[in-house]
C-alpha cells in the first residue's frame, strides 16, 4: 500500500492571492458599507452626549420656499429640533472673511453646494454664538460645530418666502480633523 504525502500548507495556499482578494474586498466593501450606513441612519449618528449629523443629508430634499411647511422637512430631521448636534462644514460669513465671529452660516461646501447658484434654504444652517462670546474661524476650512439645533420656518415678512429652516445655538467650533 502506497501512502501519499500531502504537500505543506504553504504550498497548497497562495497567500498572495488571499492578500489580493482581501484588499479588493476591503476597497469595494468600505464604500458599500458607508453608503448603506448613511442610507439607513439618514446621516444621524448618536455619539452619546450629542448626535453627529451629516450636513449634506439634512438639506438633501426638495421643498418649495413659497409654500413649504414643517411637514415638508423629513421627520428624522424635524426630530433633531432642540437636540445637541455636531455638524461639519464650511463657514460663510458676509461680515468678515476670517476672524472672531458671533454669527455665521454653515454649509457642507461653499464651492459644491453653490455651483448652480446659492444654496437652497434647507442646505444652510444659520449659527449664532452665545452673547459675549465669539469664535475664531475663517472661510475655506471645514469646521466641526457643536450646539443646539432648531428646526424653524422663518419667513421673509414682506414676500412670505421661507428664509430659514435650520438655526443653531453654537457651543464650540473647531477645525475638522
Amino acid at each position: 500500500m502506497e501512502t501519499t504525502i500531502k504537500p505543506p500548507l504553504t504550498d497548497r495556499i497562495n497567500f498572495r492571492a488571499i492578500t489580493f482578494a482581501g484588499i479588493v474586498l476591503f476597497l469595494l466593501g468600505w464604500p458599500v458599507y458607508t453608503f448603506v450606513s448613511e442610507t439607513v441612519t439618514h446621516g444621524i449618528h448618536n455619539r452619546g452626549s450629542y448626535k453627529e449629523v451629516d450636513l449634506k443629508a439634512i438639506g438633501f430634499f426638495e421643498m418649495n420656499p413659497a409654500t413649504a411647511t414643517l411637514k415638508d422637512i423629513p421627520q428624522q430631521y424635524r426630530e433633531l429640533d432642540g437636540q445637541k448636534v455636531q455638524l461639519s462644514g464650511e463657514i460663510y460669513s458676509p461680515l468678515t472673511a476670517a476672524g472672531r465671529l458671533s454669527e455665521f452660516t454653515l454649509v457642507y461646501s461653499i464651492a459644491k453646494c453653490c455651483f448652480g447658484g446659492p444654496p437652497k434654504v434647507q442646505e444652510r444652517v444659520f449659527a449664532t454664538v452665545a452673547p459675549g462670546k465669539k469664535v475664531e474661524a475663517g472661510e475655506g476650512t471645514y469646521y466641526d460645530v457643536v450646539g443646539t439645533l432648531h428646526v424653524t420656518m422663518k419667513r421673509d415678512p414682506k414676500s412670505g418666502t421661507l428664509v430659514e429652516v435650520y438655526r443653531m445655538d453654537v457651543d464650540s467650533v473647531k477645525p475638522s480633523k
